[in-house]
């Protein structure tokens, strides 16, 4: 083999070992790229997209993100409600419920997911809505409030 042949298999090589560490890199690069976004979003609230007359709750074993609801009587509105606990909890699965018994109405919401439920409140007042699926139900005063309709 010549000199020139063997300088031509020696470049080949130290290209081609050149070639090996930046591919390597860009390939853990885009893995620590993709699992750094799943992490992120995994952490942040997925926002959900506004609807006339609908109020947004969401709920965790601190309790509602609302404690008082104001609507006007004899018009429908949509309570949706995103439990933010996780499937694992200990208490009701991470389930969450909003109830006003004076309307017959209930919503449950999964963990970590997100239920709707539409109603027409037909008497002016306030009434107690609550979540009685964990957290001490009626008897823990984060997992209630009010709702109040106005004439």
């Amino acid at each position: 083999m010549s000199n020139k042949s063997r300088r031509k298999v020696m470049v080949k090589r130290s290209t081609k070992f050149q070639v090996r560490p930046i591919i390597f890199s860009l390939i853990a690069i885009a893995v620590f790229g993709v699992a750094g976004y799943m992490f992120v979003s995994g952490f942040t609230g997925k926002s959900l997209p506004p609807a006339a007359n609908t109020i947004d709750l969401t709920a965790d074993m601190g309790g509602f993100s609302q404690s008082e609801i104001h609507v006007k009587v004899g018009k429908p509105i949509t309570i949706r409600l995103t439990s933010l606990d996780s499937p694992f909890h200990t208490d009701g699965g991470g389930k969450h419920q909003w109830a006003v018994d004076d309307f017959n109405v209930s919503v449950i919401a999964p963990a970590q997911g997100t239920n709707t439920v539409t109603f027409t409140p037909d008497k002016p007042g306030t009434f107690t809505f609550y979540c009685d699926i964990c957290c001490g139900g009626r008897a823990n005063p984060t997992m209630q409030g009010k709702l109040i309709v106005e004439a």
